[in-house]
């Protein structure tokens, strides 16, 4: 499995159940990446997206300890329930996508990361695990740096060792 996300300089990833900024690049980089993929998200996440509906293109899955919630795609209730039905699927093609509580409970199984860096501080209330500071990954890949109304930015890859 894989995990895609964007973060600020203090690995921020959001505030009040949104982004910390809106990048038309990072946006259409997450979805050239998970377009036909399976995309694996907690309630929030979903909920935070445009009219609250699964992304179209993707398989969606949600975790969500909430029994009654139907959001149009499959829910799970437990990670167990969860890896059961990734049994069907290639685990090359699952992305996790967030939010931070769904990013750390599945951060272990997930061996490949993009992470967009957001060359910025922004006020967040939500953070992702500082890569630079986990021995078992490494930097394998930087993109050039982008700029986007001011904004500066960079795709990067990190790997297990």
């Amino acid at each position: 499995m894989k995990i895609i996300v964007a973060v600020d300089e203090n690995w921020g990833i959001g505030r009040d159940n949104g982004l910390l900024a809106h990048i038309p690049g990072d946006l259409k980089y997450f979805k050239e990446t998970t377009l036909g993929k399976v995309v694996v998200m907690g309630r929030k996440t979903l909920e935070s997206l445009p009219q609250a509906k699964p992304l179209p293109g993707r398989t969606n899955l949600v975790i969500s300890s909430d029994k009654d919630y139907q959001p149009g795609c499959p829910v799970y209730h437990s990670l167990e329930e969860l890896f059961q039905a990734l049994e069907a699927y290639n685990s090359e093609d699952v992305y996790i996508v967030g939010g931070a509580r769904v990013y750390e409970e599945l951060f272990d199984c997930c061996d490949t990361y993009f992470v967009t860096k957001i060359q910025r501080a922004f006020p967040a209330d939500r953070y992702f695990r500082n890569l630079d500071q986990c021995q078992e990954l490494e930097l394998v890949w930087e993109g050039p740096v982008q700029e986007y109304q001011g904004l500066t930015y960079q795709f990067t890859e990190y790997r297990r060792k």
